[in-house]
């Protein structure tokens, strides 16, 4: 059975930074792993992704400048590393793989993913 947890979320004062980690086991090969984030009474929104065998990383316009995505060397952990967070970046944030090269896009990787772990909360303050 896959698995995928994320841990790292807390709460932190605007301008400080978090990263957020997700160990997945059992994943079967994927074309991309990456992050997305649901705020209460929002829609989920597409944060990071990263493909698989590929260096380049993407990134959301709402995040771009302030959070980058990476993976460990056996692929079987993510990172999200957010600097600079805002009062609106708070959320809940989920790591997602995806079979499916359709999948792997900032729209459609919070809804359309195979693989989504239970997600840990991001809560910033002023």
């Amino acid at each position: 059975q896959v698995q995928m947890v994320e841990s790292g979320g807390g709460s932190v004062q605007a301008g400080g930074s978090l990263k957020l980690s997700c160990a997945a086991s059992r994943l079967p090969y994927v074309t991309c792993m990456g992050w997305f984030r649901q705020a209460l009474g929002k829609e989920r929104e597409g944060v990071a992704l990263i493909f698989t065998g590929s260096p380049t990383t993407y990134v959301a316009d709402s995040v771009k400048g302030r959070f980058s995505i990476s993976q460990d060397n056996g692929g079987n952990t993510l990172y999200l590393q957010m600097n600079s967070l805002k009062p609106e970046d708070s959320a809940m944030y989920y790591c997602a793989a995806a079979r499916y090269r359709s999948a792997c896009t900032m729209a459609a990787i919070g809804t359309r993913s195979e693989y989504q772990g239970q997600g840990t909360q991001v809560t910033v303050s002023l």
